[in-house]
């Protein structure tokens, strides 16, 4: 029996790249976004269903889990790629910017789990995978918002972990450190690898969602080999 991929926060780059991946390996893959137009195509590629969804509001988030439910049945692994950022001098942030952007990296991740892991629970397994950053291990200048989302959604990867690990739910936590190359990018020469590669990165979320439950990570740390940390 084929498994079953749910990504939030869909798009072009590493959401596009785990679709691709997911769907090569034979799982029923289905996208979440707020805009399910931009995902027509990579869609129509994958064979992939779309479901439009705000992970800041609860009931967007339930809707989408009720709507797999019946669309492809419980989710094996749910990936949450979406995040929202807010920049400046921390005396220049709009509070309502701040609270946006943390509502989307860190609460609606909050949002996504829990209706995974209900569902996971009743099936006694399944995975459930964040994208984070280095911004969740370190606070940059400026961008303190996008620190407070993404330092909080690595705790409620450790405490799902401790939680949930015993369960037979499988935790992950990825920090990104460092740009994901897109298409056409100008930021790097051919063959200069100062970028992540988003099917690299792919390649990883498989293999951890592969790893045997008597080795398990909750965490790991994804870097082009020249970026210093």
């Amino acid at each position: 029996m084929s498994e079953t991929a749910l990504i939030v926060g869909a798009g072009a780059g590493l959401s596009a790249s785990l679709a691709r991946l997911f769907s090569a390996n034979g799982m029923k893959v289905a996208l979440a976004a707020r805009d399910t137009d931009k995902l027509a195509g990579l869609a129509s590629e994958t064979g992939a269903l779309t479901q439009a969804c705000d992970v800041s509001d609860k009931t967007s988030v339930a809707s989408l889990f009720d709507w797999m439910d019946g669309a492809l049945g419980r989710p094996d692994i749910v990936v949450f790629n979406a995040s929202k950022r807010a920049r400046g001098p921390i005396v220049d942030l709009d509070p309502d910017d701040v609270l946006a952007a943390t509502t989307v990296t860190c609460h609606g991740a909050f949002l996504v789990a829990q209706q995974a892991a209900r569902r996971m629970l009743k099936a006694g397994h399944g995975t459930i995978l964040l994208t984070g950053a280095s911004a969740g291990v370190k606070g940059y200048p400026q961008s303190a918002p996008f620190a407070i989302g993404k330092f909080g959604l690595r705790g409620l990867a450790q405490s799902m972990a401790r939680e949930l690990h015993p369960q037979n739910i499988h935790i992950g936590h990825f920090v990104i450190d460092g740009g994901i190359r897109t298409e056409n990018d100008q930021r790097e020469k051919p063959g200069e690898d100062k970028l992540l590669d988003p099917d690299a990165i792919a390649e990883n979320y498989l293999q951890f969602h592969r790893q045997p439950r008597s080795s398990w990570a909750w965490e790991i740390e994804l870097r082009p080999w020249k970026e210093t940390f």
